[in-house]
């Protein structure tokens, strides 16, 4: 009883399993996180927020979102919590070898043609990483036309704003299920089976895991990397951001580019209409000029 009556001195009460959020605190959430990640969070995404929030809830205890609100934007509980709000606001959703065909451009066009311009490893850039897939497809394709091209080295940064998700990209172990598109030859050669038959996982190995340099960055924040990278992928990243703020962040893309280097976007994804200083050499594919 009296660890009961201690949550309750602390003003957060009984808990309530399914709390609603109210417009005034839904505001304050949509501003915080347009303002601190570039996240567009209109009136509909309210009911989703809503639900997202009910496990940082439970875990610290709060009754209402009202409660956790005035939290978040305490001092000390903005700096705690800001990360682990991204967590929740954020859809990482990807696979290995999506839009397949970005893929095939890199063996035919784009890699030959890096290589026969640089003597210097090719600087590559999984931005919106997520939780690995891309990074690690990148390393499989990059490795086997490394394997046929002696003097091909590269260097991959994968970066994304949520540490969650970083987390498990750097661990690296995915449902078996997942790697179904993977072809066979690649899955003999890179990944590593679970021997548990009840868990059917699989890992990378550690010469693909060692190839990807993971980190944390929000694309609000200046870049904090001074290096020109040679191939950047940013595929179905932008689309949570406005047109204005989807302008400045391609902006800063085509600024770390190298001159001919390649910027890859989603299908989903548009640059139409924006001053930019690349040309298109393929659906959703450009090359800086």
């Amino acid at each position: 009883m009296a660890a009961k009556k201690d949550k309750q001195d602390k003003g957060r009460g009984p808990l309530n399993l399914n709390p609603k959020m109210s417009d005034a605190d839904f505001g304050k959430f949509s501003k915080l996180i347009k303002e601190e990640f570039g996240i567009k969070m209109p009136p509909s995404k309210k009911t989703m927020l809503e639900a997202r929030l009910q496990k940082r809830l439970r875990a610290l205890g709060f009754a209402s979102h009202s409660q956790y609100c005035d939290f978040l934007f305490s001092p000390g509980g903005f700096e705690r919590e800001l990360t682990q709000l991204i967590d929740v606001v954020t859809t990482n959703t990807t696979d290995f070898f999506r839009e397949p065909k970005h893929f095939e451009l890199m063996l035919s066009t784009i890699l030959p043609d890096l290589t026969q311009r640089n003597s210097r490893p090719v600087k590559v850039w999984s931005a919106g990483c997520s939780s690995g897939e891309e990074p690690y497809t990148l390393c499989m394709v990059m490795n086997e036309f490394a394997e046929k091209n002696a003097n091909f080295k590269y260097s991959l940064l994968a970066t994304d704003i949520s540490t969650d998700i970083l987390r498990k990209a750097m661990n690296a172990v995915y449902p078996m299920n997942k790697v179904d598109v993977v072809p066979m030859a690649l899955k003999k050669k890179y990944l590593l089976k679970s021997k548990d038959k009840a868990k059917p996982l699989v890992r990378m190995k550690p010469e693909l895991r060692n190839k990807v340099d993971f980190k944390r960055l929000n694309f609000m924040e200046p870049f904090p990397f001074k290096d020109q990278k040679d191939i950047i992928f940013c595929r179905n990243v932008v689309i949570y951001f406005d047109r204005a703020t989807q302008y400045t962040l391609f902006q800063k893309f085509c600024s770390t580019l190298s001159r001919g280097g390649y910027l890859f976007i989603g299908h989903s994804e548009s640059i139409s209409g924006m001053e930019l200083p690349v040309r298109q050499i393929a659906p959703t594919v450009y090359q800086k000029v």
